[in-house]
Formats: structure tokens, sequence, C-alpha cells
């Protein structure tokens, strides 16, 4: 199996290693240090060498940071894990802090009015450390990192295979696309433009890599020149097995930051990614600071791109109505979250097109729902709960795309309650399905059509509507996202998640997430001929009518509801036969008036 129910930390460890790293900052004079989950890339997924959260603190969220301090360590974490870390961490040695609703600078400045803080200068980018710079009476030192001294079986760095990805599925060749992104740095007055990402960089060479479990990229930096060249830092044996590109020059890693001190200027350089080593390394150099120019045309798929996920979609989706077929009819008393991880994977196996997952499937049964990403353990594993809900987030990597769905199902006979409060997350789902809007129209400006439903009730939900989504890349992938902090305009080709959601701590979770991809849209015969853009969906799986109160939903809603799943009746239904077709047809009804 692709997923694993180790514990991946021991709370009981950070004791010793925190004492240990107080140590280090006593012979250095330090008063604090940053330690971040992140690596030099600034990626969703590290490798294990990177986990220095992980190790430090225990808590094995995709976001978050600690400071440590002489007498006082803290650890910031959002709202997806305000459980989670305090089920993964020592609270003898912790505080928690709610991020970002209480901002690092503003946290430092009652508990570090003056003093030297350390930091590394590879895991944290331009903008972080100029915003800490602004601090009054703090001392920001950018060899601060003890960790690599302490950790001493820490893991080598890893040296996947790169392999190349079909022009076909991409539908622009990669010199097009450098080409594409040459010009783009012309135009912004520059001759060279520093990458740091590496899901931008395999997207403009169209590669892809097996350096990191559930992202398949190849770790690395890049330089583009203005005539389209590109200088790549990596192990370059990640390459045999490619042929030799005279316009792509390997170099091992050690060499990006020396041959960024030889470029001439002016250099793009995007702080709000970069390595702060990387304006070091630069020195002088004339920088122009803009967005990463790979970012936003990653995002707006070719419709070569969108008529390869859109197939995948489609295989995922029949291996998730067999999965649910499953759940339905063969589960016991005894059935565990982990017997319904295995029993997914095991269906997007037998597709006999699975790369990978596309994250560690998150199955929650009844409080275990609650913890918004939880990962099921040996340790936390249990039996499914009785008259409650299941809800189950999980997606695959396939050659030709990355899916990520999310379905919340009943166990025997939930509550009302419950049934009432899935109702209301469906109608912010289905809300966001119809939506129509403008050009220039962003996250932002959406995200509150997902939470009105439950706004109404004095409800909420602490993560984003939806996320950006790759093409068997990145199943989080930016500039895009539904957010109320996102600012960045939606475009035509931009892949998002649809998926609101409520949680009651310690009883249940419910989520319905799909898919969906921005479009222009047609006008109605009786409006007005101006352009707009609403989403296609891209997932095909029903939505468990089981659980939705018809009465709570308009006729629109319910039209909506009823539409989508004769579409998935008449997509996947030639996909599946027997028991699941017949269990998809029962699915697929109608709803009752």
């Amino acid at each position: 199996m692709f997923q694993t129910f180790d514990t991946p930390t021991d709370p009981a460890a950070s004791a010793d290693r925190i004492a240990a790293l107080r140590g280090w900052m006593a012979d250095r004079d330090l008063d604090a240090i940053l330690i971040p989950r992140a690596d030099a890339h600034q990626g969703e997924y590290v490798a294990a060498r990177d986990e220095q959260l992980a190790w430090a603190t225990g808590f094995t969220g995709s976001a978050g940071f600690a400071v440590v301090m002489a007498e006082r360590a803290a650890l910031f974490t959002d709202g997806r894990y305000t459980l989670q870390v305090r089920q993964q961490s020592d609270a003898a040695i912790f505080e928690y802090v709610d991020w970002p609703a209480t901002s690092l600078t503003d946290w430092l400045k009652d508990a570090l009015p003056r003093g030297r803080l350390g930091l590394d200068p590879m895991l944290h980018t331009i903008d972080q450390v100029a915003a800490l710079r602004k601090l009054n009476g703090v001392e920001v030192v950018t060899d601060g990192n003890g960790i690599p001294d302490i950790w001493t079986d820490r893991p080598d760095r890893p040296a996947g295979t790169a392999t190349a990805w079909p022009v076909e599925l991409a539908g622009k060749g990669d010199e097009t696309k450098r080409a594409e992104i040459a010009g783009a740095i012309r135009d912004a007055g520059a001759t060279a433009a520093v990458l740091t990402l590496p899901d931008g960089i395999c997207w403009l060479l169209n590669i892809r890599g097996t350096d990191l479990p559930r992202y398949p990229v190849v770790q690395c930096f890049a330089v583009i020149h203005d005539d389209a060249r590109v200088d790549l830092f990596t192990d370059p044996g990640k390459f045999d097995d490619l042929g030799p590109d005279p316009a792509i020059a390997l170099h091992d890693w050690d060499a990006f930051l020396p041959a960024l001190s030889a470029l001439d200027g002016p250099v793009l350089v995007d702080p709000a990614t970069a390595p702060h080593a990387v304006a070091t390394a630069l020195g002088d150099t004339a920088v122009i600071h803009a967005p990463d120019p790979c970012a936003l045309p990653k995002a707006c798929k070719t419709d070569a791109e969108l008529d390869a996920t859109r197939e995948a979609h489609l295989r995922d989706g029949a291996a998730m109505v067999r999965f649910l077929h499953w759940l339905d009819t063969e589960r016991t008393p005894d059935t565990t979250e982990i017997d319904v991880v295995r029993a997914l994977e095991g269906f997007r196996r037998d597709t006999n097109a699975l790369r990978d997952l596309s994250f560690d499937t998150i199955c929650g049964s009844g409080p275990h729902g609650a913890i918004v990403h939880y990962r099921v353990t040996e340790t936390t594993n249990r039996t499914l709960d009785a008259d409650t809900v299941l809800l189950v987030d999980s997606g695959g990597q396939y050659l030709d795309g990355t899916t990520d769905i999310t379905r919340t199902v009943p166990l025997g006979d939930p509550p009302h309650g419950i049934r009432h409060a899935f109702t209301r997350v469906l109608q912010g789902m289905v809300a966001i399905s119809r939506a129509r809007f403008p050009k220039g129209v962003a996250g932002c400006h959406l995200d509150a059509l997902a939470r009105a439903p439950l706004w109404a009730e004095h409800r909420d939900y602490d993560h984003g509507t939806g996320h950006g989504v790759g093409v068997y890349l990145g199943v989080h992938e930016g500039p895009q996202r539904l957010s109320r902090a996102s600012t960045v305009p939606l475009r035509p080709g931009m892949i998002v998640s649809n998926e609101p959601g409520y949680y009651r701590t310690d009883e249940y979770g419910i989520r319905i997430e799909n898919l969906v991809v921005v479009q222009p849209m047609a006008p109605p015969p009786d409006g007005d001929a101006r352009d707009m853009m609403g989403f296609d969906t891209l997932t095909y799986v029903p939505i468990d009518r089981r659980l939705i109160v018809t009465a709570l939903l308009s006729r629109d809603e319910r039209d909506w509801i009823d539409a989508y799943h004769a579409q998935v009746l008449d997509r996947v239904g030639p996909r599946v036969d027997g028991a699941p077709l017949r269990w998809l047809r029962a699915m697929c009804t109608p709803l009752d008036d």
C-alpha cells in the first residue's frame, strides 16, 4: 500500500530535543529560534530530512511553525489543526497559538521585545525575513538553525528518477513553454528569473519525479534566461534516463547559490516563495520582485490537460462507486477506519493506473471526523461508530490527472441534527457549483456563497472553501483559491476544489467536495449578452441522498442535485456493472418531493 498507519512521531521525544536546542541557542547567544514546517521550496510535501518541525515538536500537519525560547515555546497552527496539534505535541512544553488570527510578528512583540532571533535562510522566504526585520529591538540572525547539528540520524536528500510527461497530455512542448516564460521575463524588464518551486519547474519542462510521496515532482531549483535557456540545479543522476537537451544545463545542488551571484541583472525573483538565501546570493545584482512567472500559466490548464484530467476523474469516480457500494454492503460491526482506507486504496489500485495517492486518505468515524486532517494510525484506529457519519476525503495521482474528493456517508441511522447540518453544507457546495461571475472575481468574492447557509445558523468552518489542483502535480496548488484570503482573479482553465464543511468537536464531521474548473458560460436565453464565467464539474460520484433533508432545499437546489446525479449515472454508470451499478442507480434517483 501507499498509505501506512504508523504513528509518525512521539510527543515524549520533544523534551530532550527542545532541551538540546536550548543548549545550542545558549552557546550562540540566541534568545529565540524559528522552526517552520517548510523546506527550501516552501512545499506542502517535504522530504523526510526536512520534517524539522515534526522532529522537534511531534506535530505533523502540513502548515505551522514553532518558536523556541529559553523559558517558553509556542506552536502556531491554523483551524485545520486545532485538535491535531494538541494530540501530537506535549502541552507541558508548548503553548498553542491560533494562526493566522495571531501573527508571528504580533506574538513576538510581546514575547521577545528585545533579543536575537535565529532562523535558517533557506527555510524562510524573502518576504518573511523582511517582515521580521521590521520588529523593533529584534536582531534577525540568518544562521540560526540548530536542528541539523542536533538531528544526528537525519535522512539523506531524496534522489528519485525524473521522467518525461507526455506532450499529448500537456498540450504544449517544453520548448513552447520556455519561450513563453522567456517572453514574460523580457516583458518584465529582466534578463532571467529564479525558480524555486518544483511544481512550476516540472510544469515548465514537462517532467515529473518520485522524490516525494504524494507529490510527483523533481526537487530542484532553476534559472530561466530571457533566451529560454534553463540552468537546472539538482542531482544530475536523476536525469540519466532522459536524453540531453542543449537548452537545459544540469548542475549539482551546491552550484545554485554561487550561480546566482554571477547573473547579470535585472533578475526576476518571487519574494513570497524564494528563500531569503537567494536575496543574499544575488547581492547587489538588480532584482525585480514579481510572482513566479510559471505559477499563473501552470494554473490555467490547456484543453489537453483538461481532457486528460476529466478522464482521470471518471476513472477515479468508478473506483469511488465500487468503494461506496462495498462500504454500504460489506462492512461489519468490526470494520475499522484502517479497513476502510485499505479498501479504498484497493479499488483505486484495481484501475491499474494509480501512480500514488494524492494525499493520505482522511477517514474519520464519529468524533474523528471533526479532526479536519485526521490521519488514522494503528494507535488511533477504531471501529466505525453507529448512528453517525463517516467522513472520507481522498484522492489519487494518475498520469493523466490528480483527484480529490470528499464524501460523508451515514453509518446506521444518524440523528436529524446531523442530517440538517449535512444539508446546509450541501447547499453551500451547490451554491458554488451554480455560481456565475464576471472577469476579475476572485476566490474571496465567492467564498461567502458556500458559508451563507451555515452562517444563517451561526455556524462556520475553519478552513478555506477550495484550493487549486494540478494535473499530475500537487493536489494543492496556487495561486487560485476559494478563500477569504485569495485576491487572485479566477481565470478559465483553473481547477479548484469546492469543499464546505461543518465540524462538531468530539461528535462528528461533515464535508462534501467536488473538483470544478473555471469555464466561460453561455448566457441564458433571456439573459444579457455579458461575458460571464462559472464552474464545470470534474468529480462525478453520488452525494449520499439518505442524509439530505429535502424540505430544506429550494427548487433550484433540488434541480441541481437531481441533474448532477443524472450526469453521474450517465458518465460513470458505463464504467461499473453488477451490484455496484444497481447501487449507483438507486443512489442517483431523483430526490423525493
